[in-house]
């Protein structure tokens, strides 16, 4: 199921203000979103794995492409999570 507030989240830093802000100060952008205390703890964590069935995958890359986690690391994790989180998603 996806989680709203995080997806919100994902989404608003793709305003280049609002990543550099996160970036500077994480804690005090996450202070805007009313997250789950696991699912904030999961951004904390930066685990991908707790992350990838809560948001779509587009925003899922590009949020740790802007929290800085180089691609072939993100890569490596989210193989490791396999296919598990996409049972039963219907394409088409």
């Amino acid at each position: 199921m996806r989680d709203y507030w995080l997806s919100k989240l994902f989404f608003d830093l793709q305003t280049p203000a609002v990543a550099d802000e996160y970036r500077a100060d994480r804690k005090r952008v996450l202070e805007r979103y009313p997250l789950k205390p696991a699912v904030r703890a999961a951004v904390e964590a930066d685990d991908v794995a707790a992350l990838a069935p809560l948001v779509n995958p587009y925003l899922l890359r590009f949020y740790f492409l802007v929290a800085g986690m180089p691609e072939d690391d993100f890569l490596r994790r989210i193989r490791a999570t396999g296919a598990s989180h996409s049972k039963g998603v219907v394409h088409g």
